[in-house]
C-alpha cells in the first residue's frame, strides 16, 4: 500500500510517482483547490488535489481529521514562497492522482496538535489516539534506540540475554507483591516479581558468568511522577568482577548509549561520591550536581545557644542543623521566602529560619533576621565563614531530626536552583557509593536491609555484623544522572554463612528463612562463585533523556496514578465462575457511615 513513508520524501523524489498511506492531520479548501496533510510515524507531508479529476476530488472532500487515507500521487516541488523551512517534507508536495478512503474516522476526542490544552485523563483513555501525536511518535523511537544501544553494548560485551519466570514466589523487596492465584493449587498463589533478584543470582550459581534482560517489573505501590505498578528494568549480573569492574562496564554503557543516541558526551570517568558525603553535602543520596548550592552543618555551633529550635536538634544524636547560602537571596520577597517555608512543610520540616546578609563586612549590624539576638557573636561570625556568604545573599536554616533536615534542604536547595535560574546546563552522572548495610526501623525494633537482604558487607566491615550492624558498610552502588537514580546495585553475598548471618540481624530466623529462600541457600552450598549487578530503570531512562516530565510519557500503555488503566477499566471485577473455579470469596472492606 505504500512505496514511500510520507515524512521521507524531500526534493530528490521530485518528479516521482509515490504510494503513500497514513491518516489525515489536517484537510483545507482553498477556493477549488484541497490541501491534505497526510501523516505516518516518520513525519507528514502536503497532498494537493484540484478540480481536474473531479472522481478523486469528489473523494477529497469527503476526507476529515484521522481519515485512514491510501494515495498515489506524483511528487513536485512546492511553488515559490510557499516553501515550509520548519518541515523535513516542506520542500515538496504531492499532486494527487488517486485517493481512497481505507477508514473513515468519528470526530476524534482532541486534535492532535492542541494536546496541551487535554487532560491527562482523556489522553489515556484514548491513548491509541494520543499515541498518533508526533512527539509520543518520537519518545517512542527512542526508547527503541536506547535498547537497541544497550543490547548491542551488553551483546558485544558477551552478556547472555536470559529470560527469567514471571510467576514466582513472594520475596521481600520492599514493596507489596502483585499475587496471582493458581487454579491447579487451590488456596495458594503466585508473586509477580518485582525484579528477578534470585533467578539472577542463580544464573551466576549455574556458570552463565553474564547474563542481561530487559525485564517487566511488578510493584504494588504508591505511584509518583517516576513509578509505576508495571515497570521496565535493563537487569544485569556478573561473576568475578569487583565493584569498580562491574561499575567501570556499566559507565562505558551509558556513556556509549547516549553518545550514539542523542550525540552527547558524558565525562569520562564518571565521579565518585559515598553516601555519607552526598547526604552531608546535599541532603540526598541521589544528588542533582547541576545545583551549585550545598547544605553546610552549623550544629556544633548551636548546642549551647537559648533558642531551642537549634539547641535541642544540636544535641540529639540523631537531629542536626545544617544552614544553605543562597547567592543573591536577599532579593527574595516575604511572600516568596513564606513558599519555601511551606515547599519544606511537605518534607515534615516545621518551619525555615533564615539570615538576610545586607553588608557581612559589618557582622552582626550588617545582617538581618528574627533569629539574631538568640546567636552569640562568634556563632554568626563562624556561620558566616563556613557558608562563604557575600553581600546580597540569604541563609537558610534547617533544624530537627536529619533525617527531615536532609529531605526539607535538600529538596530546598533544587526548587532554588531551579526557581533562580541556578542550574548548570548538561548531564551530570555520579556513582554513589559505601551506602549503610542496615538502617534500624524504631517502630518494628529491628534492623531492615537498606539494599536488599542478599547485598554484600564490604570484607573489612564483616566482623561488625555481630558488634556494630549500624556502623557497616556494604558493597552496594547507585547510579545517579541530574538528581535521578537510574540504576541500583551491589555485589552479592556468595558466602552461605554471611546469608544466614545478615538473615538473623533482619529478624529471618533459621525455619522462615529456609521457608522463603530455601533454594537460595542449598545453591550457596554448590560452588557459588562472587557475583555482582545492577538494575536500570529504563523509564526513567528514557523519560531523562527525552527531557519529558513523566514516564507516562514515554510509556506505550501507562496506568494513572492510581494504577488504573482508563484505556481497558482495569482492574475490574473478576466473573463469579473465575473466583469458584480459583477457590476465591470477595470480601469488600466495609465503607464507615
Amino acid at each position: 500500500m505504500r512505496s514511500h513513508y510520507c515524512g521521507q520524501l524531500n526534493a530528490s523524489h521530485i518528479g516521482q510517482e509515490v504510494e503513500l498511506s497514513g491518516w489525515t492531520h489536517r484537510r483545507r479548501d482553498h477556493g477549488g483547490v484541497i490541501f491534505i496533510d497526510l501523516r505516518d510515524r516518520e513525519g507528514l507531508v502536503q497532498l494537493v488535489y484540484d478540480p481536474d479529476l473531479p472522481d478523486v476530488f469528489s473523494i477529497a472532500e469527503q476526507v476529515r481529521n484521522e481519515f485512514v487515507l491510501r494515495v498515489r500521487g506524483r511528487v513536485r516541488a512546492r511553488p515559490e514562497g510557499t516553501v515550509n523551512p520548519d518541515l523535513p517534507t516542506g520542500e515538496v508536495e504531492v499532486l494527487g492522482l488517486e485517493l481512497e478512503i481505507l477508514n473513515p474516522s468519528d470526530t476524534p476526542p482532541f486534535q492532535l496538535d492542541e494536546h496541551e490544552n487535554v487532560s491527562e485523563e482523556v489522553r489515556l483513555r484514548y491513548r491509541y489516539v494520543d499515541l498518533r501525536r508526533p512527539e509520543m511518535i518520537k519518545n517512542m523511537r527512542l526508547r527503541a534506540a536506547i535498547t537497541r544501544s544497550l543490547r548491542g553494548y551488553l551483546d558485544d560485551k558477551g552478556f547472555l540475554d536470559i529470560e527469567t519466570p514471571m510467576l514466582t514466589k513472594a520475596t521481600p523487596e520492599g514493596a507489596r507483591d502483585y499475587l496471582v492465584p493458581s487454579r491447579t493449587h487451590p488456596g495458594k498463589f503466585f508473586a509477580l516479581p518485582q525484579s528477578p533478584q534470585l533467578f539472577k543470582q542463580l544464573l551466576m550459581m549455574s556458570g552463565m558468568d553474564r547474563y542481561y534482560q530487559i525485564v517487566r517489573c511488578f510493584r504494588d505501590e504508591d505511584l509518583r511522577a517516576d513509578r509505576q505498578p508495571e515497570f521496565t528494568q535493563l537487569d544485569i549480573e556478573t561473576s568475578f568482577l569487583n565493584e569498580d569492574q562491574l561499575t567501570g562496564l556499566m559507565e562505558e554503557m551509558i556513556r556509549q548509549t547516549f553518545r550514539e543516541v542523542l550525540g552527547d558526551e558524558l565525562s569520562d570517568p564518571f565521579p565518585r561520591m559515598t553516601y555519607a558525603e552526598a547526604v552531608r553535602r546535599f541532603g540526598s543520596d541521589r544528588p542533582d550536581l547541576r545545583c551549585p548550592l550545598e547544605l553546610v552543618d552549623v550544629g556544633d555551633l548551636m548546642a549551647d545557644v537559648e533558642f531551642k529550635v537549634f539547641s535541642s536538634p544540636a544535641r540529639d544524636p540523631d537531629g542536626r542543623v545544617a544552614a544553605l547560602n543562597v547567592p543573591g537571596g536577599c532579593n527574595l520577597t516575604r511572600r516568596e521566602i513564606d513558599g519555601y517555608t511551606k515547599f519544606v512543610g511537605i518534607y515534615g520540616a516545621k518551619g525555615l529560619a533564615y539570615i538576610k546578609v545586607n553588608e557581612a563586612g559589618k557582622g552582626r549590624d550588617g545582617l538581618q533576621s528574627p533569629i539574631l539576638k538568640f546567636l552569640p557573636d562568634e556563632a554568626v561570625t563562624e556561620i558566616l565563614a563556613r557558608t562563604a556568604a557575600a553581600d546580597g545573599d540569604l541563609i537558610f536554616f534547617g533544624a530537627d531530626k536529619a533525617d527531615v533536615v536532609n529531605e526539607a534542604l535538600g529538596a530546598l536547595r533544587v526548587k532554588l536552583g531551579e526557581d533562580l535560574g541556578l542550574m548548570k546546563p548538561g548531564w551530570w552522572p555520579l556513582w554513589v557509593v559505601d551506602f549503610p548495610m542496615f538502617g534500624w526501623d524504631a517502630q518494628e525494633n529491628r534492623w531492615t536491609a537498606l539494599h536488599h537482604p542478599f547485598t554484600a558487607p564490604r570484607e573489612d566491615h564483616l566482623n561488625l555484623l555481630e558488634s556494630d550492624p549500624g556502623s557497616c558498610e556494604s558493597r552496594a552502588y547507585d547510579l545517579v544522572l541530574n538528581g535521578t537514580e537510574l540504576g541500583g546495585g551491589s555485589i552479592r553475598i556468595h558466602r552461605n554463612e554471611v546469608q544466614q548471618q545478615v538473615f538473623g540481624l533482619l529478624g529471618i530466623g533459621q525455619e522462615e528463612a529456609r521457608q522463603k529462600f530455601g533454594f537460595l541457600l542449598d545453591a550457596l552450598r554448590y560452588g557459588c562463585p562472587p557475583h555482582g549487578g545492577i538494575a536500570f530503570g529504563l523509564d526513567r531512562l528514557v523519560m531523562l533523556m527525552a527531557g519529558a516530565e513523566s514516564i507516562r510519557e514515554v510509556m506505550a500503555f501507562p496506568k494513572t496514578q492510581t494504577a488504573a488503566c482508563l484505556l481497558t477499566s482495569a482492574p475490574s471485577e473478576a466473573n463469579p465462575a473465575q473466583l469458584r473455579e480459583l477457590s476465591i470469596r470477595v470480601r469488600k472492606p466495609q465503607v464507615e457511615e
